[in-house]
C-alpha cells in the first residue's frame, strides 16, 4: 500500500471550510505542522482563530474526516491550538484584502448590490419577507448577507432560526473584525446578538447611537465577498432610515406594503424619503395579498390594490416602479417565522414561498449591469 504524505494531507485540508469565515482553512493559515509516519499515521496541527471558537467542533470534525479519507492514511491525530496575536493580525489583514481598518466596503464602487427593504409602517411582514428572500437568493447560489437595521424591533435572528434558549449567538471577533453567524447560507448581523444576558431586549436609543451601530455593522463586520447585501430597515422614515440614506445613497430600495389602502399610503412616504437621499426605488412588494381558498374563492382579508397603488405613486414616465410581486396570506409563512425555518425551505410549494421565489428571480434579472465596472483588484 502506498502511504500518504504531508502534501496529500494539505490538499485534502483545502476542502475543509471554516463555517464562520466561509473559506478553506488552508487559506486562513489555520493549518500548522502536518506529518505522516512510516505506518501511515497522520499528525495535523490546527490553529483556531480564538479561544472558545464556536466553530471548533465543526472544524476539528471536518479536519479529521478529510485526513482519514486520504488514501494511505491508517490513523489520524488532530492537535487543536489557537493562533498567536501575530497570526490573528495577519489573518485580519488578509481578510480585509488591503482595505484599511474601519473603511466601509459597500461604497458606490463595490460589486456588492445593496438592497434596503423598507416599509411605511410596522406589521406588514417586511422582516419575514427579507429573511425568506435572503434564503431564496442563497438557494440560487447567490452570496447573501443581511443587516438587521431594525434596532428597536429586531427579529431577523429568530426568523432565520439563530435563536437558542431565547438568545441569538454572539458573533466571533478576530482582532477588530466581527464574524457574522450564518443561517441557511446567509450571513446575518443584528443588535440582538450584542445584548448582554439578562437584558430585556429593549433598545432605547436615538440618532447618534443608531448611526454608530449602522457604521459598526458596515465597517467592522466581515461579510466577505457578497453578491447582495439586504438591509432590513425599521418602519417609517426615522433616524436609521436617514443614516442608511446618508451612508449608502447608492442603495436600491424595495418597498413593502399590504393591499390595504391606509398601509399603501404610508408606504409611499418611505419610498419618497429614500429617493430624497439619492437611493433608487426598484420595486414594490405586496405582502398579505389575496389568498385562493380550496373552494376556488379568494379571500382578500386586507383588501386589494395596495401594491399597484404604491408602484403607481412612486413611478414616473422616465423611471417606472414595478410591482415585483404579491405574496398571499399564508399560515406556512407565519409558522416558518415562528419555527425559524423559512417557508421557502420548509414548504417550497406554498403559494407564499412560490411568490417569494419568483421575487428572488425577478431581482436577479433586474440588477444593474457590471459591464465596464472596474474590479477592486491589486497586483501587490
Amino acid at each position: 500500500m502506498t502511504l500518504a504524505n504531508a502534501d496529500d494531507i494539505r490538499r485534502a485540508l483545502a476542502t475543509v471550510i471554516d463555517p464562520e469565515i466561509r473559506r478553506p482553512i488552508t487559506e486562513l493559515d489555520m493549518v500548522g505542522d502536518v506529518a505522516v509516519d512510516a505506518d501511515g499515521h497522520a499528525h495535523v496541527d490546527i490553529r483556531l482563530t480564538i479561544v472558545g471558537c464556536p466553530a471548533a467542533d465543526a472544524i476539528e470534525a471536518g479536519v479529521d474526516a478529510a485526513v482519514r479519507a486520504v488514501p494511505g492514511v491508517t490513523a489520524a491525530t488532530i492537535e487543536v491550538g489557537v493562533m498567536s496575536p501575530e497570526q490573528r493580525r495577519a489573518l485580519t489583514e488578509r481578510l480585509r484584502g488591503g482595505r484599511a481598518a474601519r473603511v466601509m466596503p459597500f461604497g458606490p464602487d463595490s460589486l456588492t448590490r445593496v438592497l434596503a427593504v423598507t416599509s411605511g409602517k410596522g406589521g406588514v411582514g417586511k422582516s419575514t419577507l427579507t429573511a425568506n428572500l435572503a434564503v431564496a437568493l442563497a438557494e440560487r447560489g447567490v452570496r447573501v448577507g443581511v443587516i438587521d437595521a431594525d434596532v428597536h424591533g429586531f427579529s431577523i435572528p429568530g426568523l432565520l432560526g439563530l435563536v437558542r434558549d431565547g438568545r441569538p449567538p454572539s458573533p466571533t471577533r478576530v482582532g477588530d473584525l466581527i464574524l457574522p453567524p450564518v443561517a441557511y447560507g446567509v450571513k446575518v448581523i443584528s443588535i440582538g446578538m450584542f445584548l448582554r444576558e439578562g437584558d430585556s431586549g429593549a433598545v432605547v436609543w436615538r440618532g447618534p447611537m443608531l448611526h454608530r451601530t449602522l457604521s459598526q455593522f458596515l465597517n467592522e463586520v466581515f461579510f466577505g465577498d457578497l453578491d447582495i447585501l439586504l438591509i432590513d430597515m425599521p418602519p417609517g422614515t426615522g433616524d436609521m432610515a436617514i443614516s442608511v440614506g446618508q451612508t449608502l445613497p447608492h442603495a436600491e430600495v424595495l418597498v413593502v406594503t399590504t393591499p390595504q389602502a391606509a398601509a399603501a399610503e404610508v408606504a409611499v412616504r418611505s419610498g419618497v424619503a429614500a429617493r430624497q437621499t439619492g437611493q433608487r426605488v426598484i420595486g414594490v412588494v405586496e405582502n398579505m395579498g389575496p389568498l385562493s381558498l380550496p373552494d376556488g374563492t379568494v379571500l382578500s382579508l386586507f383588501g386589494e390594490g395596495g401594491g399597484v397603488a404604491v408602484a403607481a405613486a412612486l413611478g414616473t414616465e422616465e423611471a417606472p416602479v414595478p410591482l415585483l410581486g404579491s405574496v398571499p396570506l399564508s399560515t406556512g409563512l407565519r409558522e416558518g417565522g415562528d419555527d425559524g425555518v423559512p417557508v421557502v425551505l420548509a414548504r417550497p410549494d406554498d403559494p407564499a414561498a412560490q411568490a417569494i421565489a419568483a421575487l428572488a428571480d425577478a431581482l436577479l434579472t433586474s440588477g444593474p449591469s457590471r459591464v465596464g465596472r472596474k474590479l477592486p483588484l491589486s497586483t501587490r
